[in-house]
């Protein structure tokens, strides 16, 4: 794998020069996700295992095998590979939620609330129950009451895509009520949506091209626009905290971006 990497980013060095630049330099192989937020980076592989990474060196946070993991201001929140269960990191372990809504993904990069979808239904755990919850006691998920197959959130609203590729937005989530006003569809298609704790917007398409939203303000939290972020091999996954934006590739490859 390291020759291999080794090799495409020769490639990446000689294509036309972006605005990002990556670097392969995390040590980190195999990777099928990753989710940064609050100054903290976490990684899970193909074999499900999250990791952490502690200045250039990444640490096994658990013997579980999750499905997805993600950081923010919500704390470490995952879910499992069995039963979809949801599991949050309490105290240096992953305590899992014995009483609630089950998920395929979770998102905990909003305002204090955690976002997740299971089976196309789109739920929201007010930041009231996530902080309090100390790994015991039912957790009580409110409906978003729109079919989507990811969601992620950030300081101007929320971003999902659907099962068709349909990119969508909604502004101002109330992170104490999980309250939110009706989705608008966004141009362009993506099966992956990450915003970003400062608010920039990233999504992969099914080709694995990754594009950035533009023109996100407070007054425009919709933005106005796509551009096209080069990174000279096909995107699986993306996520972006403090200016360092991380892209895992579609050979597990974990890049390291900064513009």
């Amino acid at each position: 794998m390291r020759a291999v990497a080794a090799f495409l980013l020769v490639l990446c060095y000689l294509a036309v020069t972006h605005a990002w630049n990556c670097d392969e330099g995390t040590g980190m192989y195999n990777v099928t996700q990753v989710d940064a937020g609050q100054g903290m980076v976490i990684a899970r592989d193909t074999s499900g295992y999250v990791y952490f990474l502690i200045g250039s060196s990444w640490h096994r946070m658990s013997t579980t095998e999750f499905k997805h993991a993600s950081v923010g201001p919500a704390g470490i929140w995952a879910t499992g590979n069995t039963q979809d269960k949801v599991y949050k990191y309490i105290a240096g372990n992953f305590q899992i939620v014995t009483s609630g809504q089950a998920m395929q993904q979770v998102d905990a990069g909003g305002n204090g609330q955690v976002v997740g979808v299971y089976y196309d239904n789109n739920y929201c755990l007010s930041s009231t129950s996530a902080s309090a919850y100390s790994g015991s006691g039912a957790l009580t998920w409110t409906s978003l009451s729109k079919a989507m197959t990811y969601i992620s959130c950030g300081p101007y609203g929320c971003w999902g895509v659907d099962k068709t590729d349909k990119i969508f937005f909604t502004p101002n989530m109330t992170p104490t009520s999980c309250d939110t006003r009706e989705w608008t569809q966004i141009e362009g298609a993506a099966v992956m949506v990450e915003v970003g704790t400062d608010g920039k917007v990233f999504v992969v398409n099914r080709g694995g091209m990754l594009w950035e939203r533009t023109g996100i303000a407070a007054r425009t939290p919709q933005g106005t626009g796509w551009n096209h972020v080069s990174v000279c091999m096909k995107v699986r996954h993306v996520s972006l905290d403090l200016g360092t934006m991380w892209v895992v590739t579609n050979i597990g490859l974990l890049l390291k971006c900064t513009q």
